[in-house]
């Protein structure tokens, strides 16, 4: 058998290589470059796929959210809160704003925990970015409550959850911002770097997209300073081509994750990944949790079978370098630093075989026996 990688890009273009040269083929005959006509069109498909009425194509994910803040007037002198289990991109976002980031710990669900941001809250705290980690909405009914509360600005970080939901409402409908990566692992990938930024609210997206482009009006005339964050005509164009196959695709992971989880939940050293109460969850990732004393040896397992298995994230972030200066102690994030050391990513793609699925199920089910 072939290697199966954690996900197989090539796979998915080979399948859509028609309709996806031709889009780019169109891009540059009109030499639409820079928005226009190709990130239009994905903008206004965009919105209708995410039930959100107000969508602009921006340069990335960080950006994004970037954007977002500052819209909000975030800035020097304010605490925005944000989940210890996640990239780095949503607590740089916060730090390029000048405010100072303040981390919560995790749920049982690898989401931001509500209690902890309830220790977290204050008088500096202006914002909360709760993450949808792994595909799964984190719990923004408790959330938007404290939020509410508390007079708090709310951003999801949407950036693996495209098509996700909670109650039946989906990214962007509870916070004053959603924002999306189109990195291309994602989801729904493009081929190069992308992102969005979605709202409900109109006059606050005319700010943010206005803020994305220079904070200008028309070419010459700009009403404040911004930045320079536009999504390129050919990522626009691939993203709108993808994005007709995104609910086929997504439905196609809740399926192999469905099998994933029938298949090893009778193996005991395995957790699978729990679902929220009425989430709908789109499966980014696929993490299983194993105890530390078998997870790197268990990759390395996978790997020499072929299987390119991964890890989301290897740190938690108060934990990192990058951080200390926030001078946080050991044991301040316990759920997080324990999934840190737990958790491993196993392959998943739309196009994953059930042959390949057997495969990996029967590999780590051979390793807890050996």
């Amino acid at each position: 058998m072939e290697r199966i990688l954690l996900t197989d890009l090539h796979r998915q273009y080979d399948n859509i290589k028609d309709e996806i040269d031709e889009a780019i083929a169109k891009v540059l005959e009109q030499k639409s470059f820079i928005r226009g006509p190709f990130v239009e069109q994905f903008e206004e498909n965009f919105s209708k796929s995410t039930r959100m009425p107000h969508c602009v194509g921006v340069g990335n994910g960080t950006d994004a959210l970037y954007i977002a803040l500052k819209t909000l007037g975030i800035g020097p002198g304010d605490e925005v809160i944000t989940a210890a289990n996640t990239f780095i991109a949503t607590s740089e976002a916060i730090t390029m704003t000048g405010a100072r980031v303040v981390f919560a710990d995790c749920d049982d669900f690898y989401g931001i925990d509500p209690d902890d941001i309830r220790e977290k809250i204050s008088p500096r705290t202006k914002a909360i970015i709760p993450v949808h980690l792994y595909g799964q909405m984190a719990d923004m009914n408790a959330i938007m409550e404290m939020a509410e509360k508390h007079h708090l600005f709310v951003v999801e970080d949407a950036a693996q959850a495209v098509l996700a939901g909670l109650n039946g409402t989906p990214p962007g409908g509870f916070g004053h911002f959603a924002t999306f990566s189109f990195f291309p692992g994602k989801n729904l990938g493009a081929y190069g770097d992308a992102g969005a930024l979605a709202a409900r609210d109109e006059t606050l997206f005319k700010k943010a997209k206005m803020f994305a482009n220079h904070g200008r009006t028309n070419k010459y005339e700009h009403d404040f300073e911004g930045i320079n964050s536009r999504m390129d005509g050919i990522q626009g164009a691939i993203l709108n081509v993808k994005l007709k196959y995104l609910p086929e695709w997504t439905k196609k992971r809740q399926e192999i994750a469905m099998e994933y989880s029938k298949q090893l939940s009778r193996t005991e050293e395995i957790v699978t990944p729990p679902i929220r109460e009425g989430a709908e969850h789109v499966f980014h990732i696929y993490p299983i949790r194993v105890d530390t004393e078998y997870r790197n040896d268990l990759l390395r397992y996978l790997k020499n079978a072929g299987i390119d298995a991964g890890i989301h994230y290897p740190v938690a972030l108060p934990n990192l370098k990058a951080y200390q200066y926030l001078e946080y102690k050991p044991g301040d994030f316990p759920k997080a630093t324990q999934f840190s050391h737990e958790l491993i990513s196993l392959p998943l793609f739309p196009e994953l075989t059930s042959t390949e699925i057997e495969f990996i199920v029967d590999k780590i089910k051979k390793f807890f026996k050996e």
